[in-house]
């Protein structure tokens, strides 16, 4: 709502969408009185009769000398003649906007009469609309949950924006800022082409001899899409003529698009058809996020908070989903191979669709994915386009730096963006080595996205001693190293998971491990393959501490990846003193998985041992919440990699575990932890997923509820982690909130 109201607001035209505007600010009270005008007396006096408006003003100038906030709803052709003819009484204080889907003809017409554009003019433009139109059509509700855009320029004034953008929130509107020259560009792909198209294919229809035929059995696809083709013909003749640049630019794109499915049907060019089909399934909800900054399947505007209750103990017997860094790389190294490649058990996760998403806008097709079931057409090493535009990788650091990898060795020009928390993460320990294999390849202030990429670099191989262990950095030198001249070697300080070396032997891609040293050669091809995830041991990590500090906990979790390179988690718990039982062990596609039953056992402090460190990087969180459920003292050195996570891991833990009275001494490079009781409070994950699900592990042990903030996140490696938490015992609750 306004903090105060408007005393008058005046609506010229009063159509569908003016007098829905008009009857919204009526009903919710946004203004202490609505006039409004219209050329047709008729129009007017009606909208007084259906109490749309209090009262019709006589002329543009009464209308204006009587009104604090005047909105322009007429077709774009009329702003500059209206404009003109209530400008003598027009003030310095009236606030000026109006509802045209063409924003940078309205600017001109603001300019032509004033000579500049006015700093009380605010331009918008609801995207909302029927096939009805009048204003007996006039709708109240029109605009809730629809997005109003408004497009201010340099000189809008700040109090005139605010009060534009209150009305509009008022009516329910979600409001969006966009450039004048932005809007246009965006309205011409995503409205004007749609209804240019509309109006063209039931024309067609209608001209054809069987017409009554088609109609009668159309299916209810083709009615809602050509319901638009109801519109008024003389409003959207003048947004083609006047928006001509911009939907000549999209109409040619397209145009060029429908060309090739022609032949491709002619040809019976199956694969081009499944390529367009696959990617425009997967690519309506991902633009939209896109241009939102959100993430593929969670809605990041809501804020996701958990409500962790008192549970029980932690039993059953179950499969957490597969694993991610498994995930990213069987999506990245099937389309690079030649022929299918088959993948069972992928985490449809946030993290992993990014990188999905990020291949099939490289022109790749993927099928999927289905229940975990992906099928990679691969395009062989030098098969990759350039995308449309830059990359959104959503929240995945993964995606980002092994991408940065991969594609410094292209023919092409890409860009690597993110949303804000991956906005956040350094990026210059993967560009640094990558530019010294001869990448062209920069990032932005501190280190950090967007990262660019320069294509057509030669690269060389290099020999890159690792200062700091990090998979991700070993892995993304690698990829680069497919495409480089000579080997590539790369040397840890201490071992790291090994997926990226396992995953391109599979592919029939030498690698060559000797000790804690990696060497590959460029040149080489890949083969598909099948691929069979198993589940991922970092989500398994919650539920090994949930059974292990819950008395009475009996559980076995199913086909977990046993990779010796990551765990760590089974052994620190191991030394410890948890009931942790490996069965059932065997190999699938080079990685090893066994089922693993875990039983409540007291669990006594430790020094954790440094060379474990890396092996369970990404399962502190949830082990800082045994160590305080263990008998004495728990020290973690060597972990510096926490502090660049998600979030600061090891400040961010501390700060929550404070939140619920207990203490920690934060050191540089690890925390020392003592057992201590735990109690209820409020937590704030700061978007990081593992915080998030690992103080929902806390509350099995904690003397009242816990409140954890800012959980949206958990959806990029675990979106069915409140499902499976409540199955074997948790007591987990998910609030959303705008």
């Amino acid at each position: 709502m306004l903090q105060s109201r408007v005393k008058c607001l005046a609506v010229v035209g009063l159509g569908l969408i003016g007098g829905s505007l008009a009857k919204a600010v009526k009903e919710r009270s946004l203004a202490e009185k609505v006039i409004g005008y219209d050329r047709r007396d008729s129009e007017a006096a009606l909208a007084v009769r259906l109490g749309v408006v209090d009262e019709a003003a006589p002329d543009l100038v009464t209308l204006a000398s009587r009104a604090d906030v005047i909105v322009l709803a007429v077709p774009v052709g009329a702003v500059a003649p209206v404009l003109e003819e209530m400008r003598s009484a027009l003030r310095s204080d009236h606030i000026l906007t109006d509802v045209g889907s063409v924003k940078g003809e309205i600017e001109k017409a603001f300019i032509s009469v004033f000579g500049e554009m006015p700093a009380n003019a605010v331009l918008g433009h609801p995207i909302a609309g029927s096939e009805k139109s009048g204003v007996q059509a006039a709708n109240s509700a029109l605009f809730e949950n629809h997005k109003t855009i408004l497009t201010p320029v340099p000189v809008t004034d700040s109090h005139a924006l605010g009060v534009v953008a209150a009305l509009w929130r008022g009516m329910g509107a979600e409001v969006l800022f966009m450039s004048v020259a932005h809007h246009d560009e965006v309205l011409a792909a995503t409205s004007h082409l749609p209804h240019l198209i509309a109006f063209s294919l039931v024309d067609t229809l209608a001209g054809a001899d069987d017409n009554k035929e088609i109609f009668r059995y159309a299916a209810g696809g083709f009615r809602d899409f050509t319901r638009i083709a109801a519109s008024d013909p003389v409003m959207w003749r003048d947004v083609y003529l006047t928006n001509r640049d911009a939907v000549l630019k999209v109409l040619d794109a397209f145009d060029a698009d429908l060309k090739k499915l022609r032949s491709a049907i002619a040809d019976g060019d199956g694969q081009t058809l499944l390529g367009v089909f696959t990617r425009a399934r997967a690519a309506r909800e991902h633009f939209t996020k896109m241009l939102e900054g959100k993430a593929y399947k969670t809605d990041m505007a809501n804020n996701v908070t958990y409500v962790a209750g008192k549970g029980g103990p932690v039993c059953g017997d179950i499969r957490v989903p597969g694993d991610k860094s498994m995930s990213h790389r069987s999506i990245m190294l099937g389309s690079l191979a030649e022929g299918v490649t088959e993948i069972e058990g992928f985490l449809e996760g946030e993290d992993a669709l990014a990188t999905l998403q990020a291949f099939r806008d490289m022109g790749v097709v993927i099928e999927g994915p289905d229940r975990g079931s992906v099928r990679i057409n691969g395009v062989g090493m030098h098969g990759l386009k350039q995308p449309p535009g830059p990359l959104y990788l959503g929240n995945s650091g993964t995606s980002m730096r092994l991408l940065a990898g991969l594609l410094s060795g292209q023919s092409f020009d890409v860009e690597l963006t993110g949303d804000e928390s991956l906005s956040k993460r350094p990026m210059e320990r993967v560009a640094k080595p990558l530019r010294e294999m001869g990448a062209e390849i920069s990032t932005s202030e501190g280190g950090r996205p967007p990262v660019k990429i320069k294509g057509g670099s030669k690269l060389h191989g290099i020999h890159y001693d690792m200062p700091v262990a990090s998979a991700q950095v070993k892995s993304s030198l690698v990829l680069a190293g497919l495409y480089a001249e000579g080997e590539t070697s790369v040397t840890e300080p201490a071992p790291t998971r090994d997926h990226s070396e396992r995953m391109l032997r599979g592919f029939g891609y030498p690698v060559d491990v000797n000790g804690s040293k990696v060497t590959i050669e460029g040149g080489h091809r890949l083969n598909a393959t099948k691929i069979d995830v198993p589940s991922d041991i970092s989500s398994a990590a919650f539920f090994l501490v949930a059974a292990s500090i819950t008395p009475g906990s009996d559980l076995t979790l199913r086909h977990v990846g046993v990779n010796p390179t990551r765990v760590g988690v089974i052994s620190i718990l191991k030394l410890m003193g948890a009931d942790i039982e490996l069965s059932n062990h065997k190999e699938v596609g080079g990685e090893p998985v066994a089922d693993i039953r875990v039983r409540y056992a007291p669990l006594k402090g430790i020094r954790i041992p440094e060379d474990q460190v890396p092996l369970a990087i990404d399962e502190f969180p949830v082990l800082f919440i045994a160590a305080v459920c263990a008998e004495g003292e728990t020290v973690l050195s060597g972990a510096e990699e926490l502090r660049v996570k998600e979030s600061d891991r090891i400040q961010t833990m501390a700060d929550g575990l404070a939140a619920l009275g207990v203490g920690s001494e934060v050191k540089e490079d690890g925390i020392v932890l003592r057992g201590a009781e735990i109690g209820g409070g409020a937590v704030d994950s700061h978007g990081d997923h593992r915080i998030a699900m690992a103080f929902a592990v806390a509350s099995l042990r904690a003397t009242g509820a816990i409140v954890i903030k800012d959980c949206a996140n958990v959806a990029t490696s675990f979106p069915s982690f409140t499902t499976l938490a409540n199955e074997v015992g948790f007591n987990l609750r998910t609030e959303e909130t705008a």
